[in-house]
């Protein structure tokens, strides 16, 4: 399978993967359209791909291919058109103390500590699941850290210099790509907006239009974050639509 009307593109080979659990919707089985071969998904390519809905994992870049579900719906965010809620105000002000650092993408041993802490309160807080090791440090190092395109690293610290925040973040040709973040889920704190919003700031900054926030799906409760940052455009049918607003 290849995608027409895109000269890079057409080198590509597409295949659609076996069904597996879904992780957003119980109960569900997923598939996806993986693009191959890897290295040729360099920047350029990419940047192409992430206008047609896929997104990157790694050296792998994909998108949801189910045949009996279309839930999952790429979303992106104008910068210049955002517009910040009160709520949003106040995230931005309560972190504007942490120390920003941008690094390339690579694996450190703090970061993954900060990962493997992020992953257990927030997606194992059953204690009958604390011995399970899925997110090994090679596992995250083929996650996060390997990539074919221009892939950084934001660390956010706090006037202590403790690692609070890691965003990792693709920069394609019309805006940056908001991959993975993962912070310090015992304090309460809105670290997730503050990187958003961060995000939408550098953007503006770099002049690139566009936040590409990945995929939203109305029935999972993880994504209702998306639906903050407002107003978005939604990838419907092969176009980017303005989305209605919640």
């Amino acid at each position: 399978m290849t995608l027409p009307n895109d000269a890079p593109l057409q080198k590509l080979q597409f295949y659609v993967t076996t069904a597996y659990p879904c992780g957003y919707l119980p109960k569900k089985l997923a598939q996806s359209l993986i693009a191959t071969p890897q290295n040729l998904v360099d920047g350029p390519v990419y940047s192409g791909l992430i206008q047609q809905g896929f997104r990157r994992s790694g050296k792998f870049a994909y998108r949801p291919h189910c045949e009996h579900c279309h839930a999952c719906v790429s979303v992106r965010l104008p910068v210049n058109a955002f517009q910040m809620t009160r709520s949003q105000q106040r995230a931005l002000k309560k972190h504007a103390d942490l120390q920003v650092t941008i690094r390339e993408a690579s694996y450190d041993a703090e970061h993954f500590a900060l990962y493997q802490a992020y992953q257990q309160q927030r997606h194992h807080p059953d204690p009958a699941h604390a011995t399970e090791q899925a997110d090994d440090a090679a596992q995250y190092q083929q996650f996060l850290c390997q990539s074919n395109v221009e892939s950084i690293m934001v660390e956010f610290r706090d006037g202590q210099g403790t690692l609070k925040m890691v965003s990792v973040i693709d920069i394609v040709m019309d805006g940056l790509s908001a991959v993975y973040t993962f912070y310090d889920a015992s304090d309460k704190a809105s670290y997730g907006t503050h990187s958003i919003l961060w995000q939408i700031n550098w953007a503006k900054q770099l002049e690139l239009p566009y936040l590409y926030l990945g995929y939203w799906i109305a029935d999972s409760q993880k994504m209702a974050y998306k639906q903050q940052f407002q107003p978005q455009e939604k990838l419907l049918d092969g176009e980017w639509v303005p989305a209605a607003r919640p």
